[in-house]
């Protein structure tokens, strides 16, 4: 069964936070491949059109249970890459998602990379100072 996408590309939406990036399979292989990525901290994983992994040299490494907005599950191929945005990098899991879907920056990226959402402005706020120590 293919999921259905959730947002077309290019649809505006008010309120919603974007950011530009590049995507490239890890070790250097393949060429980078830039997109305009919605910030989604609903999202855990991030997630791009198959095509767009595939032209970046990405390969397939597993599959994984996932709930879409919906409720429905679905089973989703991912893979692992490096994503470049606002001046920073990090490497994230990535599904492998159907044409036309739009690609989408998750949480565990946005906290690796040092950033969270500012609601006030829907702009990304660099985080300078990351906590080691244990929280009680």
């Amino acid at each position: 069964m293919q999921p259905r996408p959730l947002r077309k590309q290019g649809t505006q939406h008010m309120g919603l936070t974007y950011t530009v990036g590049t995507v490239e399979a890890l070790g250097g292989t393949g060429t980078p491949v830039e997109a305009r990525f919605l910030i989604d901290t609903g999202a855990i994983d991030c997630l791009a059109p198959a095509s767009i992994l595939h032209s970046a040299g990405i390969q397939p490494v597993g599959t994984a249970l996932y709930e879409l907005a919906d409720g429905q599950t679905i089973e989703l191929t991912f893979g692992r890459a490096l994503i470049r945005f606002l001046n920073t990098e990090t490497i994230v899991k990535i599904i492998f998602g159907p044409e036309g879907v739009e690609p989408l920056l998750g949480a565990i990226a946005l906290e690796d990379a040092g950033f969270t959402v500012d609601p006030a402005n829907n702009t990304l706020k660099h985080v300078p100072l990351r906590s080691l120590k244990r929280v009680a």
